[in-house]
């Protein structure tokens, strides 16, 4: 993953019935937000969100879809386990003149990640895994692992691992294992692995991860923060200890007892008319970026979701879904693990999760920390925008963003499918026009 998305997640760190645009001629199609009624507010949230306010974010959507800053979005804000603001903007697919709905599925890249992460401490809470657990207790091939450090007049030197890398470390990414692009990026180039993306690949994760073990890391084990393959290989983890596929495991254990029934890691054949069109945000605006596979050499674009060999379930960045269920399982994380009855999660296994596990010497964000899959606001001030000490948060590389809010309890679901997003800065300012909205 590039910096520039990297830093784009860091940086954004909802009852009525669906509000569905109807296409137009000549503009992008703005729905009608729905917006929960004063006089349903709900009173144990200590700031209540004005209905009158949260409209801003209508027409912020609807300036940033007619100025061709982003083709469409879904935005979805739930207070205390309701919809209180549900809304679809613009196109799902703009030549087409296809509109954005409510239930327009997306390509959610490394929000992935938060899922696979839940299953990882499921398996701790079925005294499966220890969180101080190597990795090569589970996966062989990782029980040795070596770094490359730069030297000063260029290259490298390759010097074994002080320490093993261990469960935490991944779920940190304080593994010292990125995608591909520290000073041994040679090397990993020439194993094939780079970059987030597995759709592509006609062979299970687990292959690569194992041949990922062979090759020099970044950094040593807990020296620092580096973004990279580290939710991969617990999704391989998880097939080792479960002796399931990962999609099999995510798909009992949380995505149907969830309901969240448009999530996958590829697309049902039935359901190809509800993907969104991924756009590329360039030097003269949004264009529609190249069909999977294409002679461009860019190695995602619209993605091969649909007709792809369908063979890697990547748990760091290869599931689809919506904004709806995707909401079902931000609730369930504020609620503790819990949601409609049933427990995912004990709710001190979240709490371990959502706090901060980075040690100072870890450079990281202003204001923020790092727990078990999630970033973790620590101080309002450092971190310079509006929100609340405690949030958790991640994002995707196609520009969508999720936080959980406990203190408000709140949840926020933003979807769009933009990549590169370039400078664009809907994230911060969706973010203040949420805040402003509470009384």
């Amino acid at each position: 993953m590039t910096r520039s998305i990297i830093l784009s997640l860091l940086a954004a760190t909802t009852l009525a019935g669906p509000a569905i645009a109807q296409p137009a001629p000549a503009q992008p199609v703005i729905a009608q937000p729905t917006i929960a009624q004063s006089g349903a507010a709900v009173q144990e949230a200590p700031h209540q969100l004005s209905p009158e306010k949260l409209e801003r974010i209508t027409a912020l959507l609807q300036d940033y879809a007619r100025q061709g800053r982003i083709a469409g979005a879904v935005v979805k804000i739930r207070q205390d386990g309701r919809d209180v603001y549900s809304q679809a903007v613009g196109w799902r697919d703009r030549e087409a003149r296809a509109p954005m709905r409510e239930d327009t599925i997306f390509r959610i890249a490394s929000q992935s990640k938060a899922l696979t992460s839940v299953a990882v401490m499921m398996l701790m809470e079925e005294g499966r895994l220890l969180l101080n657990d190597p990795v090569g207790k589970f996966l062989p091939e990782w029980q040795q692992t070596s770094v490359a450090v730069p030297r000063d007049g260029g290259g490298y030197d390759i010097v074994p691992a002080d320490r093993a890398i261990t469960i935490r470390d991944l779920l940190t990414h304080t593994a010292g294992i990125s995608y591909g692009y520290g000073p041994a990026a040679d090397a990993w180039r020439e194993a094939g692995i780079t970059d987030w993306y597995f759709a592509d690949r006609d062979e299970p994760v687990s292959a690569v991860v194992a041949r990922m073990a062979a090759l020099p890391m970044d950094r040593q084990p807990g020296e620092a923060f580096v973004y990279g393959y580290n939710t991969d290989i617990l999704g391989v983890v998880v097939e080792k200890i479960s002796g399931q596929t990962l999609d099999a495991f995510l798909r009992e254990r949380l995505i149907d007892p969830l309901g969240m029934t448009d999530t996958s890691f590829y697309l049902p054949d039935d359901k190809a008319d509800r993907l969104a069109v991924v756009y590329a945000d360039e030097d003269e605006g949004i264009s529609r970026a190249p069909d999977a596979g294409d002679a461009s050499g860019r190695p995602y674009g619209q993605g091969h979701y649909l007709n792809g060999p369908r063979a890697a379930f990547s748990g760091g960045a290869g599931l689809l879904s919506t904004a709806a269920d995707y909401s079902r399982f931000l609730e369930m994380m504020r609620r503790g693990g819990e949601l409609d009855g049933k427990r995912y999660l004990g709710p001190k296994t979240v709490e371990l999760m959502t706090v901060n596990h980075l040690a100072d010497a870890v450079d990281y964000t202003p204001g923020m920390g790092f727990g078990l899959g999630f970033a973790i606001r620590e101080d309002l001030g450092l971190a310079g925008e509006p929100g609340s000490e405690g949030e958790f948060a991640w994002g995707g590389a196609y520009h969508s963003t999720y936080w959980v809010d406990p203190k408000e309890r709140m949840t926020v679901s933003y979807m769009v499918q933009l990549i590169p997003s370039g400078d664009n800065d809907l994230q911060g300012k969706l973010r203040t026009l949420i805040y402003q909205a509470m009384e």
